[in-house]
């Protein structure tokens, strides 16, 4: 029997968020928010665990209360799994993927790391290639004794629901170095880290690990079968509605912190992973290559204060040549070697604004070419809901809609429990007069490609 409401605990790299997902409908029908704020060491930058934990069980309480609860669900942002020891306590905080340390040992990573031919996994800075933050954590011999578990992040609060030790494909198929997609199974790595009997189990993100436990229930007021499913990352969670809804080919583009593209039955194209690409492993099992860039990172870096609109001067003024370079955050994205910015001031907030919005759908739409996206591409999360980024990629791309979903990886986390994929209703957007659109991206395009 599909549960009639479903809470989604969904952990982007910003914030953290609690839905309440009605079934029939796909609708949020409550959603609580807190900041994904980064704690200081020791031993090294860490997620506030603990704090999330608090904020999980309240919501739940609340929302139990004022409207029932009968499933839940998980989502997270990738680059991330927690160390436990033999008890299922904390081994050492969780790492922020961010934190430079695992780049001291990159030579000695990069000697053990397998090629992209088997993962499917760029080399990537940081902590975001998974494997690399293990590698360079283990190197303490006293935390590596202690480890007796390693759980991808969704399955970190499965667990702490539920009880029950496990990993989702997902989590392992994005840019980890700890999985092979071909074959569905772990990579090399997971042995050469001495893992193998560590890293907790793989399942399909609809597994259901179990019900609550029943101090969970006890606390929050759910009932005690109330089941828990594996979970998802959350990327592939914005993909997994569309999977049985639509008929390739199509892409979807998740935007947040991170703004990825994942192109299904798109063109053949070979991945290169000095520019970002990859493949992802969606909630079956399946490859499918991806490209990204920290989109949202960078609206954040550049968005004027206050919001503004642009009026018709200012679209005027940024037409007349008012662009944004790549990258403004250097490092990762289809330019990671690049660090770009305004070719000039903007002269008012609403020229800002718009050139940062186009910036935004031109790196969008590199990506997509990069991956050999073809058909429709389903916009999912913030910027489906900013009209100037729309407009410039449907003037590129033609066919683009717009997710109606305030937190898009929250209806994909829900369908998990649900016997069926939503089909809708997407906004398909129509550009108007798309021809000055497309003159400006084109000369965006010349400037990239004879800059040093």
């Amino acid at each position: 029997m599909t549960p009639a409401r479903i809470a989604v605990i969904d952990i982007g790299k910003t914030n953290a968020k609690l839905a309440l997902v009605d079934a029939a409908t796909l609708r949020e029908l409550a959603v609580e928010t807190r900041p994904n704020t980064v704690l200081p060491g020791p031993p090294w930058p860490h997620f506030d665990l603990a704090g999330h934990w608090e904020f999980l069980l309240d919501a739940l309480t609340r929302l139990q209360a004022d409207h029932g609860i009968d499933a839940i669900s998980v989502t997270t942002h990738g680059a991330a799994a927690v160390l436990l020891d033999k008890d299922g306590a904390l081994a050492a905080p969780m790492l922020d993927y961010e934190h430079t340390g695992p780049n001291d040992l990159a030579a000695e990573y990069d000697a053990i790391r397998p090629p992209f031919s088997e993962t499917g996994s760029p080399r990537l800075p940081m902590g975001l290639n998974l494997g690399a933050q293990l590698h360079w954590q283990l190197q303490d011999p006293d935390l590596d004794a202690r480890v007796a578990h390693v759980v991808t992040y969704p399955q970190y609060w499965g667990f702490r629901l539920t009880g029950k030790f496990a990993t989702d494909v997902t989590s392992l198929g994005c840019h980890t170095d700890l999985w092979n997609p071909w074959t569905g199974a772990p990579s090399s790595l997971v042995e050469t880290l001495r893992l193998t009997d560590r890293l907790a189990p793989a399942h399909h993100s609809s597994d259901v690990l179990g019900p609550i436990t029943p101090q969970i229930a006890a606390r929050t007021g759910l009932p005690e079968t109330t089941p828990v499913v594996c979970g998802i990352h959350d990327s592939n969670a914005s993909l997994y509605p569309h999977l049985a809804g639509r008929s390739a080919p199509f892409s979807v583009v998740s935007t947040g912190t991170w703004v990825i593209a994942m192109a299904v039955g798109g063109d053949p194209v070979a991945l290169d992973p000095a520019r970002d690409t990859l493949v992802n492993v969606n909630a079956h099992g399946g490859a499918v290559p991806s490209a990204r860039f920290m989109g949202g990172r960078e609206y954040e870096v550049l968005r004027p204060h206050p919001d503004a609109a642009p009026t018709d001067a200012d679209r005027a003024a940024v037409l007349a040549g008012l662009f944004i370079h790549p990258a403004v955050e250097p490092g990762t994205g289809p330019f990671p070697d690049r660090r770009g910015g305004f070719t000039s001031n903007p002269e008012t907030p609403g020229q800002r604004t718009l050139a940062l919005s186009w910036y935004l759908a031109l790196m969008t739409d590199t990506c997509l070419s990069l991956i050999g996206a073809q058909g429709p591409v389903i916009v999912e999360g913030p910027f489906a809901r900013n009209a100037d980024y729309l407009n410039m990629l449907s003037a590129l791309r033609r066919e683009v809609e717009a997710s109606p979903s305030a937190t898009g990886t929250s209806v994909g986390g829900a369908l998990l429990f649900v016997d069926r994929h939503s089909e809708g209703p997407e906004h398909r957007i129509a550009a108007g007069n798309p021809a000055p659109l497309r003159a400006y991206a084109d000369e965006w395009r010349r400037r990239i490609a004879s800059a040093p």
